[in-house]
């Protein structure tokens, strides 16, 4: 029985724990919904909620349509993507994935996910970003269930085929342009050939050591006639 409650944990077919919750770390019932939301006690995932703000969806015209351009609107999302990047990684530690929700549901709209290369770095994010702003606006950061964003996003979304729109239930994670990634995950590829030629360098430099402790040590032992 044991095994089995473990098998369907978090799926559809778990009565008691919401798989909504468990997929995307959030649920557009929140705390109306009959099943159980588990937050996690440690994960490498942080969600920032909604702290992100389209100006598409806020800047309209008297007929409803958006006075942003689709040129604008990515260098703006560019602008905020490297903003918050930087932040994590220069204060709290290295980040393996950010996404941003592109949703329109209360639950997800402007949904940031910060996945960190360790647990205790999101520990560190969740604690110290509680007591800050941003854009005028409170933080409110949480430890994430999400650990498998290809689970947690909406692929017919990635294909332009969602028929849903903007209140999908999965993630619709907005791109970044090609320049900022490879701007941001460049200047990450440089800096660990740096450590590794700082690795390799203090290596190098205690094998230069041993060996030179070894050969003392090997004199030592002929002049005094020991082993």
């Amino acid at each position: 029985m044991a095994e089995y409650l473990a098998s369907i944990f978090g799926t559809e077919k778990d009565k008691v724990n919401c798989s909504f919750y468990f997929k995307i770390g959030a649920c557009r019932h929140g705390d109306r919904c009959s099943r159980l939301h588990n937050k996690p006690t440690f994960s490498q995932t942080i969600a920032l909620l909604n702290i992100y703000r389209n100006p598409q969806n806020t800047a309209q015209s008297a007929d409803g349509l958006s006075t942003v351009s689709d040129v604008e609107m990515q260098e703006h999302y560019d602008e905020f993507f490297e903003e918050v990047f930087t932040e994590m990684e220069e204060k709290y530690g290295e980040v393996e994935e950010m996404n941003v929700c592109d949703n329109l549901g209360d639950h997800l709209v402007g949904n940031v996910y910060v996945k960190f290369r360790r647990e205790e770095d999101a520990e560190k994010a969740v604690l110290n970003l509680n007591n800050r702003w941003f854009n005028g606006q409170p933080i409110h950061a949480e430890l994430s269930p999400v650990t498998d964003f290809r689970e947690a996003c909406c692929r017919q979304y990635e294909m332009g085929e969602c028929t849903r729109g903007g209140f999908c239930n999965f993630m619709h994670l907005k791109p970044i342009s090609r320049e900022l990634r490879r701007e941001l995950y460049g200047r990450r590829r440089k800096r660990h050939r740096s450590r590794s030629r700082e690795r390799r360098s203090r290596s190098r430099e205690r094998n230069r050591g041993g060996r030179d402790r070894e050969r003392r040590r090997s004199r030592d032992r002929e002049r005094s006639g020991r082993f």
